[in-house]
């Protein structure tokens, strides 16, 4: 758990990067994501890529062509090329070139100066592709942080060496060195040349302008291997939808995230956000999500469970399937917490709702208080 001095001054170490303008209009999405479609496999054997083909075909309805992804997760680090021990260790800093005269730039400016890098592998891809817009040339680099960046960070921001952990310093300096790379090279508007798919560990995602199983044949995953599988299909209703940037998933640090559907809330979550330094420059509903789970995960500490209860309340339903006496605590804890303002049902102002875990396990403590 960071402590909170500390959460204030990652906080605060975000200001620079604000875009010029902001705050104002480039907070406001320029499309809405409409009924995407979705598929997601996990196994505790390793899945081969092929299997997402199907789902993904039978689903094209759910798409426009406009957009698509997939996020593997738990990878064989044969496939790969490394070792296992740099596959869990080390950041896989995955970025697409549109391009490709911009790798020089990119690696001499947001890789060399932060990172160790122990391997380099470009992405294997076919050479031809219907669609009108070409698929991102994508280079794996299996990373690790600088200790000279990491005692920058420190320096340059008053912190302590003992305040903070150094795997919590590597994951800040990862999250924004991503985002200068992608705010110099792949603005939301404006000339794009290349971004950043994915910087988590033992994790990878690859998107593209056309669909989720166009992003399986090209490049090239039909044999590659993984514990959890995530396929998407974007149907965005309107706005400048066909940029490779806008497609799913979308990635905070070690989490990859998709969904369809629209946020009723997008812009108050946007505020919410900028209040504490970030800014998304995607302009989608995902980006803004995934920004909020790893704002109040990894930053704030908060619980997995907590979290996705913050970002989709369940209904309480479920205490009707209760025996009697515990259902009747159940209501009572939940009107407890609501009074006390921590069980609201609205994201992105004050603290996050509590979870059914935590309400389930202080109606057990009132029984047992009761004699129950």
């Amino acid at each position: 758990m960071i402590r909170p001095e500390i959460i204030e001054h990652f906080i605060e170490s975000r200001r620079s990067l604000a875009p010029e303008g902001m705050p104002g209009s480039s907070l406001r999405k320029a499309e809405a994501e409409g009924g995407c479609g979705v598929i997601v496999i996990a196994c505790n054997q390793r899945v081969a890529g092929r299997h997402l083909l199907q789902s993904l075909r039978q689903m094209r309805n759910r798409g426009n062509g406009k957009g698509g992804g997939i996020a593997a997760v738990g990878l064989v680090p044969q496939e790969l090329g490394v070792s296992q021990e740099i596959l869990e260790n080390d950041y896989l800093l995955t970025v697409g070139y549109l391009d490709v005269n911009a790798r020089p730039e990119v690696e001499r400016s947001y890789v060399a100066p932060t990172f160790d890098v122990d391997h380099v592998r470009p992405v294997p891809h076919g050479e031809e592709f219907g669609s009108g817009s070409r698929p991102p040339e994508v280079f794996q680099y299996f990373v690790r942080v600088r200790r000279q960046a990491i005692e920058r960070f420190f320096e340059s921001h008053h912190l302590e060496a003992s305040a903070v952990s150094p795997a919590s310093m590597a994951d800040e300096i990862v999250y924004q060195n991503s985002y200068r790379l992608n705010h110099r090279f792949y603005a939301s508007t404006g000339e794009k040349r290349a971004f950043v798919l994915s910087h988590g560990k033992n994790m990878l995602v690859l998107k593209m302008v056309g669909y989720g199983d166009d992003v399986i044949r090209h490049y090239k995953l039909e044999d590659c291997h993984a514990h959890v599988w995530i396929g998407h299909h974007r149907y965005p209703t309107k706005g400048k939808v066909w940029h490779p940037g806008g497609a799913h998933p979308f990635v905070g640090l070690h989490e990859a995230l998709v969904h369809n559907g629209d946020f009723a809330n997008y812009a108050s979550i946007c505020e919410y956000l900028r209040q504490r330094n970030i800014y998304p420059l995607f302009l989608t509903d995902t980006e803004v999500s995934v920004l909020l789970f790893d704002l109040l995960h990894r930053t704030y500490g908060y619980p997995v469970e907590y979290v996705i209860e913050c970002l989709a309340p369940t209904t309480e339903r479920d205490f009707s399937l209760l025996p009697s006496g515990l259902c009747l605590a159940a209501w009572r804890c939940v009107n407890w917490f609501r009074r006390l303002g921590k069980a609201g049902h609205r994201c992105g102002v004050g603290k996050p709702r509590f979870g059914r875990r935590t309400i389930l396990d202080s109606c057990r403590s009132l029984l047992e208080c009761q004699g129950g």
